[in-house]
């Protein structure tokens, strides 16, 4: 139970944050906290590859876009005059179109996204699979070029391609009903709703993680992290580990790409591209390789203060600067056990004069 305490607290802070911006009249700044947080997503996904398979990936903004522009493309089709088509009357029969006014007040049908929600996961996972296999016997830097390559790959096709609109991505997504009543998208009206569903995304995302961590496969990759050689004599099947760690990491960045798409009605190709990716391995660098929480933290701050326009023109910069310091100075990030470790260690003297302290007076008082 100890181990949700965390998350608890998380969850504590999430809603003092929104009583705060209410109360302070600042309910602006809920969006770019929305939009932190389907980051975060991919960041927490990344630091379970990075920090316990042990393995550097520069394609989660492949990923990303993968998610996304999978659900655009599939629910800005327009089935209006399609109705005698086999596939339109097997959706409709199966109730998943959802038929709505255009502000200019035309007609449309499209495919609910929860079909396109499914069509992402499977599309991201299967490709990380079928990616994984080859590309993580490879190791160290050999292994970052390959995953970068796929990266770039995914934005070439996405620049290039008529049906993802090329340079001007795909606008117009509709939004994501979540719940009746409730939906994901841009609507101004809907900050307070879109800003907890992004969070609760969070919430069971960090839920999954940590009983993952603390389960039987949690422990094998503890054990990966740690020495593969040593793994590998210990009869782990590291190479199955591996693949389905990063299968889960391309999965937390593809819903997180589906639902940032919804939110914010459409999709660029820009969230393709590599320096997408090595803003997300700076984050994880920052926070700690195998910090779940680090990250987390982490990729709040940055996330928010980028959104912000805090560093302006050099953004991209700034994630490079950051990654290229972590790397030099601190591999072990910001945000690790050892600094905590530390914390606690010099802080202990205090409490113990504390309690040495108050034996005098009991002393004394004797």
């Amino acid at each position: 139970m100890k181990r949700y305490y965390s998350v608890l607290l998380l969850t504590a802070v999430i809603v003092i944050i929104q009583v705060l911006t209410l109360i302070t009249g600042k309910a602006y700044l809920l969006t770019q906290l929305t939009m932190s947080a389907y980051y975060i997503v991919v960041a927490v996904g990344l630091c379970m590859v990075m920090g316990y398979a042990g393995q550097i990936s520069l394609g989660q903004a492949g990923f990303f876009a993968i998610g996304g522009y999978t659900t655009a493309f599939l629910t800005t089709i327009d089935f209006s005059g399609k109705a005698e088509t086999v596939l339109y009357r097997m959706l409709d029969t199966l109730g998943l179109l959802i038929t709505k006014e255009t502000l200019y007040g035309d007609t449309i049908i499209h495919m609910t996204p929860w079909i396109s929600l499914l069509a992402a996961v499977l599309i991201a996972a299967v490709t990380a699979y079928a990616l994984g296999i080859p590309i993580l016997k490879l190791k160290g830097h050999y292994l970052a070029m390959a995953t970068m390559g796929f990266g770039i790959i995914i934005y070439r096709i996405v620049l290039g391609s008529r049906i993802f609109g090329e340079a001007d991505g795909i606008s117009n997504v509709p939004s994501f009903p979540v719940f009746p009543g409730i939906s994901v998208s841009g609507d101004f009206t809907s900050r307070i709703s879109n800003y907890y569903i992004a969070w609760l995304l969070v919430i069971l995302g960090m839920l999954l993680l940590i009983n993952l961590i603390n389960s039987r496969v949690g422990r094998a990759l503890r054990s990966l992290h740690g020495s593969e050689e040593a793994s590998d004599a210990m009869g782990v099947d590291t190479s199955r580990y591996k693949v389905i760690v990063f299968v889960i990491g391309a999965v937390f960045a593809a819903v997180a790409g589906f639902f940032m798409t919804h939110y914010n009605g459409g999709i660029g190709p820009s969230e393709a591209g590599v320096a997408k990716s090595v803003r997300y391995v700076a984050i994880v660098a920052v926070g700690g390789m195998a910090n779940l929480w680090g990250s987390l933290i982490m990729g709040l701050v940055l996330n928010f203060l980028s959104l912000r326009g805090v560093f302006g023109h050099f953004d991209d910069a700034v994630f490079g600067i950051i990654l290229v310091f972590m790397m030099m100075f601190m591999p072990d990030g910001f945000i690790h056990t050892d600094v905590i470790h530390d914390i606690k260690e010099m802080l202990r003297p205090l409490f113990m004069r504390k309690k040495k302290l108050k034996k005098k007076q009991e002393v004394s008082n004797d």
